[in-house]
């Protein structure tokens, strides 16, 4: 594909990429030791359910990506939204009875109110405190849902989700895993689209300008408070987003599942695993990061492990330690995450066949990208 632009190349790439996913439903190859899933067939629901939350977890973390990556704003509160996305419309239909569509448009009514009442204030202190307030935030609706206030968020036994008013389509998490599937990767999808608009038009410009020096934008006399909240708010929205095709998937929704502290530090490792600021860089991530939580607990099982010497067995039996170490090294040996590594391969191919007008090209992505 040389003969097409780089940027159509990219959309072709990113089509078959996506073309290929939808695909993989019809497909019932066996790949022992790789799949997540106990039987180690592709399309068994054993694999496309964990395949399922790594598409929603993908979406939420490109959406991520534009606050973190591109404004360049450290936020905590991912969370928040999520969760909002996930008990907001888990009770409009199961308590309320409301329709499919309905409570979608309430969810997401609520985010978006949310998201600008939140972000207008949290804007008003930057750096850090910025992200202790969007944790402060997340911390409080936590606290909010565990009171199961009024008796409508179940607290801590969390809520089932009732499917009888859910399309086809939506029903069943576990009998409906190929639709569920394919509703996960359209959300992925969607928020990828809306990412990639968004970076590549004026505003998204905004965007990388206030990240790269926003005292310089003000002095040119843009307003920079209201594209960060801009920034916000799409992201907090592709968040609800996410969080309600995770009740779709999964069935029920806990406290400690949406809106802990936890879930926003791992959206945060997401983006840093792929590279922030890069696009495709939050979506590989998020993939590796879900991708080896699933299959690290399905190998933490393993039975096998059990005559290993406790020096191994132990370490084998915790996911979350193992893929804390493995998140340190691939920090310390692979900075600039997935995304870095790809930039220093192209800038060395660049510089090694002696062109100076590459040389100089490549390198000011490298350092835009690994900075």
């Amino acid at each position: 594909m040389r003969w097409l632009p780089l940027r159509h190349r990219s959309t072709v790439v990113a089509f078959v990429f996506f073309l290929a996913l939808a695909l993989l439903p019809f497909v019932s190859w066996h790949i022992p030791w790789i799949l997540p899933g106990p039987d180690d067939i592709l399309n068994s629901t054993g694999t496309l359910a964990p395949l399922a939350i790594c598409f929603l977890f993908a979406g939420v973390a490109v959406g991520y990506d534009l606050i973190f990556g591109f404004t360049g704003l450290l936020s905590l509160g991912q969370a928040l939204f999520f969760g909002i996305g996930a008990y907001v419309f888990t009770v409009t239909v199961t308590d309320w009875n409301w329709p499919f569509f309905s409570a979608i448009a309430v969810t997401f009514g609520v985010a978006l109110v949310v998201a600008v009442i939140s972000g207008a204030v949290a804007l008003r202190v930057p750096g850090m405190a910025f992200a202790m307030v969007t944790l402060a935030f997340a911390q409080a609706f936590y606290f909010v849902i565990e009171s199961n206030p009024h008796n409508l968020t179940g607290g801590d036994s969390g809520l089932s989700l009732n499917d009888a008013r859910l399309p086809f389509f939506a029903q069943g998490a576990v009998s409906n895993t190929p639709n569920l599937y394919w509703v996960a990767l359209a959300f992925l999808f969607v928020s990828t689209v809306v990412v990639w608009t968004v970076t590549s038009s004026e505003t998204g410009h905004l965007f990388v300008a206030i990240r790269e020096n926003e005292r310089r934008l003000e002095v040119l006399g843009v307003r920079t408070y209201r594209y960060k909240l801009l920034s916000v708010v799409i992201s907090s929205v592709i968040a609800a987003g996410g969080g309600i095709v995770y009740v779709l998937v999964i069935g029920t929704v806990l406290p400690s599942s949406v809106a802990a502290t936890s879930v926003s530090i791992s959206i945060l490792i997401m983006v840093v695993l792929g590279g922030p600021g890069t696009r495709w860089g939050a979506l590989g991530g998020a993939m590796v990061y879900e991708y080896l939580q699933q299959y690290l607990n399905k190998v933490s099982s393993e039975p096998s492990f059990a005559n290993l010497p406790a020096v191994l067995r132990v370490p084998l039996s915790q996911p979350q330690f193992l893929l804390g170490a493995l998140f340190i090294v691939f920090v310390i040996f692979v900075p600039g995450g997935f995304a870095g590594l790809y930039h220093r391969r192209r800038a060395k191919a660049f510089l090694s066949a002696g062109d100076d007008v590459a040389r100089r090209t490549i390198m000011d992505l490298f350092k835009k990208h690994a900075a």
